[in-house]
């Protein structure tokens, strides 16, 4: 059995649809290679693949575990407003967790001096809940406080909401964010000091018309503007023919059940090799027994003369036998057997 969780991501088309429109803006990854300072990030915190960073035990804070990739290519923000009167912020809006959070006026990182910060004292309506919360990321932990205030998303007023004021902030990929913070999209069981999400207390508060947002992302790269969510139904001119609805199989991410992997066929000197997916996907077992699935396939950067160029690595030479010949100067390759 294997999942996937979709991240990022009945008819109703009217003008009361809420529509968020969503900015494109350079990626920190983008940011950080441009300085020539994602070499040095990736060497520096070992972050081959995606690891979740095991942090100190502290039972009086309580966590949400957060892979720090999924941040590093997010482009697309839009804008959110806190407290009375609105505070603004741009955020990244997120379904792959759960808490809404961005910088206290009390942060002392580096990473929130050029970012927009919230000052309570400067809000009517916040309450201090001051309860304290984390989110781990690959390479650091988020740490800071619940607040609660008014939050507005374009014209949805939502009261009473929690809400994460972060006083440290992870690392230094943060520094080259262009967001603020993060509005997560994902179920109330993941949320880090039992934070209602947002979306939740959206439907909650009856502000939406229909239980559901959707996602449209332009595909055009030189469209800066264009994108958008959609709070309480879906725009049927960003798609053709009908939607195809499938469960959530876990309510935490948005997870759903992925049968339908293709197998890759990689054609060799008029000959085609084919990997099926149980030959290009890896899984490991942390801990606490819960699998977890990646793919053997992994982009690179080689600049010329080597590249462009594809590594045929351990995923495919596990599945066919593979002969080097430096006396005819040629490789030779068969289906391997198990």
């Amino acid at each position: 059995m294997k999942w996937i969780i979709l991240a990022l991501c009945c008819l109703h088309l009217s003008e009361c649809l809420t529509r968020i429109p969503l900015k494109k803006h350079k990626s920190i990854k983008q940011t950080m290679k441009e300085k020539g300072i994602l070499s040095y990030f990736w060497e520096h915190h070992k972050m081959d693949m995606v690891q979740l960073g095991q942090a100190q035990e502290c039972s009086a804070i309580q966590r949400s575990t957060e892979p720090l990739l999924n941040y590093m290519d997010a482009q697309y923000g839009g804008e959110i407003f806190i407290g009375t009167p609105p505070q603004n912020f741009t955020v990244v809006f997120d379904t792959g967790s759960s808490n809404l959070w961005v910088p206290s006026a009390y942060c002392y990182s580096r990473a929130c001096k050029d970012h927009d910060k919230f000052i309570p004292d400067k809000s009517s309506t916040y309450t201090r809940d001051g309860r304290p919360f984390s989110i781990h990321y690959g390479t650091g932990s988020l740490t800071g406080i619940i607040g609660i205030d008014t939050v507005m998303v374009e014209g949805i007023s939502v009261a009473n909401q929690k809400f994460g004021e972060s006083v440290t902030e992870p690392g230094t990929a943060f520094l080259y964010s262009p967001f603020d913070g993060i509005l997560g999209l994902a179920y109330p069981s993941i949320a880090a000091a039992d934070a209602t999400p947002v979306f939740d207390n959206m439907m909650t508060q009856g502000l939406l018309d229909l239980p559901l947002f959707s996602v449209y992302l332009s595909r055009n790269p030189n469209d800066e503007v264009g994108s958008e969510i959609i709070f309480g139904g879906f725009d049927t001119s960003h798609f053709t023919g009908e939607l195809h609805w499938i469960p959530v199989t876990a309510q935490s991410y948005w997870q759903i059940q992925l049968d339908s992997m293709p197998d890759v066929t990689f054609t060799i000197g008029g000959v085609e090799y084919v990997l099926p997916p149980q030959a290009y996907t890896l899984q490991e077992q942390d801990e606490w027994g819960r699998v977890y699935c990646s793919s053997g396939f992994q982009g690179m950067d080689l600049p010329p003369p080597a590249g462009p160029l594809w590594i045929l690595g351990d995923v495919f030479i596990g599945y066919y036998y593979a002969v080097f010949d430096r006396g005819n100067n040629r490789v030779g390759l068969a289906k391997s057997i198990p």
